[in-house]
């Protein structure tokens, strides 16, 4: 089927309070010069329009986990079609779980570093944008820019002028974003306008780049932004806060393609983008992230499907910083008996939602049978081998848990609402059941945050969506440490967006042809109360109030200040 075929269907058939989420793949040939460019304008009604070339692609079913609950009953038609494999046969007995992993209390000499360092939100965020990766980025462009016969001269200062445009543009945004720099007064940001001019922020843009076209792999469908993946992936694992407790799941890139002979309604809860496999932390920093290609780019491994296969790969990058007892959370996409056995054999925790085909034949109670039973109710069983526990929980519908660390007791109590009496009652809560809900959560709550603010401006490039994913997602876990590592009053992510956007426009505007406008933009920041942070400096400057020599300034007026004159400095 073609994908302009299914969106006819899926607007016929679903209701509509349901949201359907369509996961795409790059193009077929993304690894070829000529795919650099999409098929639509830059500025326009976002998320309403797709390329021609994508309605008219063939769609490949995947088990994504969007069936009803009915289905989970039965494997999907693709995974009844494989051939048999026959496993030893599961003694399943009644009787709760005996984990035997060794205890550990999480103790992180990286994060007390970082809070002894007392960084600035822009500090942290070049945490992962560090110098290393706006070189490379620097000299990728140029590289590229000079292939195509265009002496651009891109330099970091220029590149850091862009990222602040760019973060900006996730909480300020304009129908079209040459807006900016219009002198019309219902229009016009002298922070924008007075840091790069129009022109050539349209020029770098146009030709941002991130590898080398020559050394490209044609397996890869991402290898236009691997070596970005691999370098962001590196940082975002380097200063990750060390947790017995992370998350695993499926975030969506938002792809907006525009022209083509089919429009979305915009009324319908129906969304196209790039598929993403994350792990994270429980409070939502991003561990470990990897774009889905699909079952035809992406094979899996020790026969588990291609959810299982990445939840082993994010465990191989978690364990890269010592063999420690992680507990990964995840749902029912990817838990499966087999692969509770596989983390148990690393010395992995793992507990999750699982579908009953999954569960190899244990032998519970019939759902049906335990929906006529009071809400609280559960049955469980063990595999005395592996120590791999499985329960069915009735509460407002059943649910299989699975887990090869956590089990049955302590049984709770826990408060639940009832929609037919409209009251809360009390509900028996098994202890994996508990915290499987207190953990799971850090995938969405990282959704949350990149959703508030996200890049709004996009390229002509077909990655240039991705791109925006990737600084949301560092500003993301910029805050996350921001919080952790803070020991005064601590900002919300708005205000820590709005301080790494300033501090990059101003301190990195071309003051060459700023003239008088850059010292009213002196004047105005200096004064505004917003975002300064006093911050160390290598070599010694005289303070911009008392003259004498320090080793401190400010790091948003970029003036040599001392601690003691610090407050002073800014409002006289």
């Amino acid at each position: 089927m073609k994908l302009l075929e299914v969106l006819n269907a899926l607007e016929e058939e679903s209701p509509s309070h349901r949201r359907e989420e369509i996961f795409i793949a790059p193009p077929d040939n993304a690894s070829g010069d000529f795919t650099d460019e999409d098929s639509g304008d830059e500025d326009g009604q976002r998320g309403s329009h797709v390329p021609g070339s994508v309605l008219h692609a063939s769609v490949v079913p995947e088990d994504s986990g969007t069936e009803e609950e009915d289905d989970d009953l039965q494997p999907p038609p693709a995974m009844k079609r494989q051939k048999a494999v026959v496993e030893p046969q599961r003694v399943w007995i009644k009787r709760d779980i005996q984990p035997n992993f060794r205890s550990w209390t999480p103790s992180d000499p990286h994060i007390e570093d970082l809070k002894s360092q007392e960084l600035s939100p822009v500090g942290l965020f070049e945490l992962f944008f560090d110098e290393g990766t706006i070189n490379f980025i620097v000299n990728e462009t140029n590289r590229y820019a000079w292939q195509k016969n265009v002496n651009l001269g891109l330099t970091a200062q220029e590149l850091k002028c862009v990222l602040g445009i760019l973060i900006l543009s996730g909480y300020i945004s304009y129908p079209r974003r040459r807006m900016f720099w219009e002198t019309s007064p219902d229009s016009h940001h002298h922070l924008v306008a007075d840091a790069i001019r129009r022109d050539r922020f349209e020029l770098i843009f146009s030709y941002l780049h991130f590898a080398d076209n020559n050394e490209l792999d044609e397996s890869d469908r991402f290898a236009k932004v691997r070596p970005l993946i691999v370098r962001m992936n590196c940082n975002f694992q380097k200063h990750a806060p060390l947790e017995e407790f992370y998350s695993f799941g499926e975030s969506m890139c938002e792809y907006f393609g525009h022209r083509g002979s089919k429009q979305l309604p915009a009324g319908k809860p129906m969304r196209l983008g790039y598929k993403i496999w994350c792990g994270t932390t429980s409070r939502g920093y991003l561990v470990w992230f990897e774009p889905s290609q699909g079952t035809l780019f992406t094979k899996s491994d020790r026969g588990l499907d291609l959810g299982g296969s990445m939840v082993v790969k994010f465990v191989d990058a978690l364990q890269e910083r010592g063999c420690l007892p992680y507990h990964i959370f995840f749902d029912k996409v990817f838990t499966s008996v087999k692969l509770m056995s596989i983390l148990r054999k690393k010395g992995v925790k793992a507990t999750g939602t699982v579908r009953e085909y999954r569960t190899e034949r244990c032998p519970l109670k019939d759902p049906k049978e335990l929906k006529k039973m009071k809400r609280g109710s559960f049955d469980y069983k063990v595999d005395e081998s592996e120590e791999i526990i499985v329960c069915r929980w009735h509460d407002s519908s059943v649910v299989n848990i699975c887990s090869n660390a956590v089990g049955i007791e302590p049984v709770e109590l826990t408060s639940h609402h009832s929609g037919i009496a409209k009251t809360r009652t009390q509900v028996h809560q098994p202890s994996l059941v508990k915290l499987y809900q207190e953990k799971v959560g850090g995938v969405s709550r990282m959704d949350q945050n990149i959703a508030k603010y996200k890049v709004k401006i996009r390229g002509m490039k077909w990655y240039s969506s991705f791109i925006g994913y990737v600084i949301d997602a560092a500003l993301n876990n910029a805050w996350q440490l921001h919080r952790i590592c803070s020991h005064d009053a601590q900002v919300d992510l708005l205000a820590f967006r709005r301080y790494v956007a300033c501090v990059y426009l101003e301190s990195n505007a071309d003051m060459s042809s700023q003239g008088r406008r850059s010292r009213r933009l002196e004047t105005e920041s200096r004064f505004d109360m917003i975002g300064h942070w006093i911050v160390h400096q290598d070599k010694r400057t005289r303070c911009a109030l008392c003259h004498s020599q320090t080793n401190t300034r400010c790091e948003k007026c970029q003036k040599g200040v001392h601690a003691k004159c610090f407050r002073e400095y800014h409002i006289r």
